[in-house]
């Protein structure tokens, strides 16, 4: 909360490169959605990957730790007025209730919010991004709250098509109520398509309780194995790799901390699949019917749909 809400003002106060990374080169249709995002929401993002899966239209969208918002509002064009995101974040610099009360736990006082922080920077910014998507009522809304208790924040059973997370949960200390929170709001079908940095080993105490190291999304980083069994003791499907690429921290005084650990930003794609469903030889035939998508469909990287 401390260093997302108060030091971090830019992208520019980051120490590493780990949270600034772009897994691969962007779309047209996405290049043009991030032409219509105001500059000062551009300008706080803190991710390491891109979590825009296909078929987007009229879907429910929820962003784990949406920060100051940047991909809520690029989601809220592709998903249309018709489709919704739900952002959720923990820090009081970051996001505000939805009644615009001032952010804050019930058992402390109200904090009064800089005009700096990051709360005042999407909410000032809904009713520019409304009339540039040329929508007639929000599509968005931002709730404070943790990703761990999703259900402390009002969000039900079965009741967003696609969770989203963009560089978020190396952040929180229980990776596994994450996913299980993520599992039980998706609907049937549901997919988790989200950004994370992970280890080729499991972390030091040293590591993981270095302030700095923990809030550039290293010393919280999962040892990539981990996802795996934790996906499948929550009930997701096996994950599917969709993007890797190596991180370079790029800070000697870090760099001796970490010694030869090494980190990867991933996205990875994960399914909601009930009943049992079997994994065996099977045909598979695109019909080019996906707008943006049409000549090819690049499900992860082990396989592109002609």
């Amino acid at each position: 909360q401390d260093y997302y809400g108060k030091e971090l003002q830019k992208s520019e106060d980051l120490k590493t490169n780990a949270c600034i990374t772009s897994a691969r080169p962007l779309s047209k249709v996405v290049r043009d959605a991030l032409e219509h995002i105001h500059e000062e929401v551009v300008a706080r993002y803190y991710g390491c990957g891109l979590v825009i899966p296909e078929c987007l239209l009229s879907c429910r969208i929820l962003d784990l730790g949406c920060g100051s918002s940047r991909d809520c509002y690029l989601l809220s064009q592709l998903v249309g007025e018709r489709g919704h995101i739900t952002g959720i974040d923990m820090t009081e610099g970051q996001v505000w209730h939805r009644s615009g009360a001032p952010p804050h736990p019930p058992s402390s006082p109200p904090t009064l919010c800089p005009s700096s922080c990051q709360v005042e920077v999407a909410k000032k910014h809904i009713a520019y991004h409304m009339e540039k998507f040329g929508y007639r009522k929000p599509n968005v809304e931002f709730i404070r709250g943790y990703m761990e208790k999703l259900a402390d924040a009002g969000l039900a059973d079965e009741s967003y098509d696609i969770v989203i997370s963009n560089c978020v949960i190396n952040l929180a200390p229980d990776k596994r109520a994450v996913l299980r929170e993520a599992f039980r709001v998706l609907k049937p079908g549901g997919e988790m398509y989200f950004s994370d940095i992970y280890t080729s080993q499991r972390l030091s105490e040293t590591i993981r309780k270095h302030r700095v190291l923990w809030g550039e999304c290293l010393a919280g980083a999962l040892y990539w194995r981990d996802l795996y069994s934790i996906a499948e003791e929550v009930g997701f499907s096996p994950p599917r790799l969709v993007t890797a690429s190596p991180i370079t921290i790029g800070n000697k005084e870090l760099e001796g901390i970490v010694g030869d650990c090494r980190f990867v930003s991933s996205t990875f794609r994960l399914f909601k699949v009930l009943g049992g469903g079997r994994a065996g030889p099977a045909q598979v035939i695109y019909n080019g019917g996906i707008v943006g998508h049409e000549r090819e469909l690049v499900f992860d990287a082990n396989f592109t749909f002609k």
